[in-house]
């Protein structure tokens, strides 16, 4: 066998065994009389000990081995004289009797160890090299213990796993789909699916009452931290339920998940807030609760003379707690900041409440201190803190303000990432409006079904209507979200035909969903988690790609493999696909 233990399981109890160990050199040390090598395999670090004066030619050949060449060592463990308190195996080290290099090692590109010389693109062009290394191993298996949890749990509660369809058919609703063409059926495509929502909602035409997945999905969009291509949904859906009834056995997954991975306890029930309420107090549907700051609105300063908030539709301000001592610098590079054509903003204002009753403002000849002293009193400001001030067009302001509230929290500190502060945002608007071309858009999904008491203003004020919706946001992330179903024809028909749908163009696109309606469709409604979401923000990092074994970069490309790339012409003649000359 090729060992008898792994590099990270012995102890002080296995002293004086013999034991064989696999694994790939991390680095080795030549102290003249004695030679170290650190051995690695995914379950840890066991240092090797070979001893030049009881074995010359064996300690000589290890000092031949490089970085990562893959060797087997056999040899008795013993206990280590300068003990290594950090590893876990530190109390000993295996005096080698004999050893066998499995495979050589090209000095590799990057140092393999927990802080790494290696740029992001080099580590994704040698991924496989990046996935030796602990920190990223670890995040693998922290989705690992994930996905095993949601599937012990849901099992639990009688859900059943069933796959959907990858190869589906395109529609133009929602982001970009990725198309597959079909050479069965020349000049036609597939889709590859954003997430399998008709399917598993003819599950539950189909009787199946309570089924999940954890499944890939795709979206051909603009990446970032948190996006990539294709990625994975703990995807789920329920007959016969209202809308509490979901957000119970959800919040039961996420207080399980937290316990069994993170020994976390939340004791509390999940807080709860309208869309209305969180962008009213925090500019945003998935507001961070691990700190305050607050909107307030300040409409006391508009109607004294400075144009720039007289003229505004809204004034907001936050309050910095204990902040009042920034520099001048520091709120120049905010002013600076929020004027990125990222924010938008076209300069931000500032009062200073000073520790010593003293007030300095960057508008101080348009107030005098009594106006200040009445907002302190209106708005429970205290000395010492910062009052920093946005105003303009009403939604933009505070999408602006949300953006500055949480630059600011960073700077102070206040983003803690051992903290986690869970909140479901419900009653989503049920549609949006383009106002370029006056047409509504479904703000989740055209199936999404509207609140029973919101159903009489799809015929007068449709902007109005409030849909049977709910997301569930931590830490400033949206972890998932879901809503109820429309389950009957006639009620997705005129949902169709708000969205500017022809009856033509709903039945060709989703015949055969209201078909299935007309069969006994059950009251329904479920929910979907992004899975790499998920375990980044349980690790209290906003970037997932180092959450997904062969990622994506900022590009969309897999540049370890290269791909997207060209196909050969013959590929292309087969799936009836011309491209002009300069395109192949």
């Amino acid at each position: 066998m090729f060992r008898t233990h792994t590099c990270g399981e012995l102890r002080a109890e296995h002293i004086g065994k013999e034991v064989t160990l696999s694994g790939w050199v991390q680095k080795s040390r030549d102290l003249g009389g004695m030679t170290f090598i650190d051995l690695r395999d995914r379950y840890g670090i066991t240092q090797l000990a070979f001893n030049l004066e009881k074995d010359q030619a064996l300690c000589l050949e290890a000092r031949k081995l490089g970085r990562e060449f893959v060797i087997q060592a056999v040899g008795t463990v013993i206990e280590r004289s300068s003990k290594n308190q950090h590893l876990a195996t530190g109390h000993i080290e295996i005096e080698v009797s004999s050893f066998r290099v499995l495979n050589a090692s090209k000095t590799p590109p990057f140092t393999i160890e927990d802080q790494t010389d290696g740029g992001d693109e080099l580590r994704m062009q040698y991924r496989y090299l990046d996935l030796r290394r602990t920190p990223v191993q670890q995040k693998l298996i922290l989705r690992n213990k994930v996905a095993l949890e949601t599937r012990k749990y849901l099992d639990q509660l009688g859900f059943m796993d069933v796959e959907t369809p990858v190869l589906i058919k395109s529609t133009p609703e929602g982001a970009r789909d990725f198309v597959v063409p079909s050479r069965m059926n020349p000049g036609q495509f597939y889709a590859l699916p954003q997430s399998p929502q008709t399917f598993k909602q003819l599950l539950m035409v189909s009787g199946l009452d309570r089924y999940y997945q954890i499944v890939k999905c795709f979206r051909d969009e603009d990446l970032r931290a948190d996006r990539q291509p294709e990625f994975t949904q703990i995807d789920c859906e329920m007959a016969f339920v209202e809308q509490e009834d979901i957000l119970q056995v959800f919040e039961g997954l996420i207080k399980h998940l937290f316990a069994a991975v993170k020994g976390i306890a939340f004791t509390e029930p999940f807080p709860r807030m309208t869309y209305d309420e969180a962008i009213h107090r925090y500019g945003s549907d998935k507001p961070d609760l691990r700190f305050g700051m607050k909107f307030n609105y300040l409409h006391a300063l508009q109607g004294k003379g400075f144009a720039i908030f007289d003229q505004a539709e809204t004034v907001i301000g936050i309050v910095v707690e204990g902040a009042a001592e920034y520099t001048r610098k520091q709120l120049d590079e905010l002013t600076e900041w929020v004027k990125r054509p990222q924010i938008g903003a076209k300069g931000l204002v500032y009062v200073k409440y000073n520790a010593d009753g003293s007030i300095k403002s960057s508008v101080d000849k348009f107030y005098s201190e009594a106006d200040f002293q009445a907002l302190a009193k209106e708005h429970n400001i205290n000395a010492g803190d910062l009052l920093l001030v946005l105003s303009g067009e009403l939604a933009k302001t505070q999408k602006q303000m949300n953006e500055l509230r949480l630059h600011v929290a960073q700077q102070q500190g206040l983003r803690n990432t051992g903290e986690f502060c869970p909140v479901w945002v419900l009653d989503f608007p049920l549609l949006e409006k383009d106002e370029a071309s006056g047409r509504y858009f479904a703000m989740h999904h055209p199936f999404t079904s509207p609140k029973p008491e919101d159903i009489a203003l799809m015929d007068s004020n449709p902007g109005a209507i409030r849909a049977n919706a709910y997301d569930l946001a931590m830490n400033g992330v949206e972890l998932g979200g879901g809503s109820i179903r429309i389950h009957d024809r006639t009620l997705q028909e005129k949902m169709f035909a708000l969205l500017g749908f022809t009856p033509e163009q709903a039945q060709e696109q989703f015949g055969f969903l209201m078909g299935a309606f007309e069969y006994g469709a059950p009251p329904h409604g479920g929910l979907a988690f992004g899975l790499d979401r998920l375990v980044a923000t349980m690790s209290g990092e906003e970037s997932i790609r180092d959450f997904i074994a062969f990622p994506k970069n900022n590009s969309g490309r897999d540049t370890m493999i290269d791909a997207p790339s060209m196909l050969e012409p013959t590929q292309l003649t087969e799936l009836g696909i011309n491209l002009l000359p300069n395109e192949h």
